[in-house]
This record gives structure tokens, C-alpha cells and sequence, in this order.
């Protein structure tokens, strides 16, 4: 991995604590990452998720997107997911693609990190 995207795994590392963030490093110098668990909200009849995505070899000058939740994702009161998202695969594993991309991408405040809280703020807020 390249020292960016080591240093943007250890942050994500130290900002959820209580969770496991699992790493796979890929060839080119970037990783694919997993925070598990993290509480997607109340408003989801699952209250654990996994959240996955990538972290390129060019980051920070890439942003990190997009992220990736379990695939049977779903709204308590039955409504569907809404925009933003779309069921898909993600390594493998049956995901729910959360789009929130960064228009204005800036290397310097848009870290791995704060992506990260960001999408699940959004979220939560859903």
C-alpha cells in the first residue's frame, strides 16, 4: 500500500475503535477496506452492517467511492431504500451501493475518514 492509504486506513482504525476493519491490499498500491460492525440506524430492521469501499492508489487526490452495506439492507416501515442507492455486489459479498459522491473533491479535508462518517451520516438520516 502506499503510504497515503496506509495512513488513511489507520485513521479509520483509530475513528471506530469498537470495530473490526478488515484490509486487502491490491497490487497497484490501494487496499479494499471493511468497518464491521457500525449501527446503519434505527430506521433499518438490521441495526449491524458491514461498509466497504476503496481507498485507490492515488488517494488523497481520489475520492473514496462508492461505499458498499450488506445486501439485505432494509427500511422498517417497508419503504424502499430511496435515491442514493442501488442492490449490487461488492467483493463478493451482496451490497447495497451507497452513491454520495464528492463533487468538489479536496485532498486535503476530504480524508478517507470523513467520507466515511459523512455517508454514514447520510445514512442514518435517511
Amino acid at each position: 500500500m502506499t503510504p497515503e492509504v496506509n495512513k488513511a486506513i489507520d485513521e479509520i482504525r483509530a475513528a471506530f475503535p469498537d470495530a473490526e476493519v478488515s484490509v486487502r491490499e491490491e497490487p497497484d498500491g490501494g487496499a479494499v477496506v471493511f468497518v464491521e460492525p457500525v449501527d446503519p440506524g434505527e430506521q433499518y430492521v438490521q441495526r449491524s452492517t458491514w461498509i466497504g469501499f476503496r481507498v485507490t492508489f492515488q488517494y488523497p487526490y481520489s475520492a473514496v467511492y462508492p461505499h458498499f452495506v450488506r445486501g439485505d439492507l432494509a427500511r422498517v416501515d417497508g419503504q424502499p431504500l430511496g435515491e442514493g442507492t442501488s442492490v449490487t455486489s461488492f467483493e463478493s459479498r451482496s451490497a447495497v451501493q451507497l452513491s454520495r459522491k464528492s463533487n468538489r473533491h479536496n485532498a486535503a479535508t476530504d480524508t478517507a475518514v470523513i467520507k466515511l462518517h459523512k455517508v454514514l451520516l447520510w445514512l442514518r438520516n435517511r
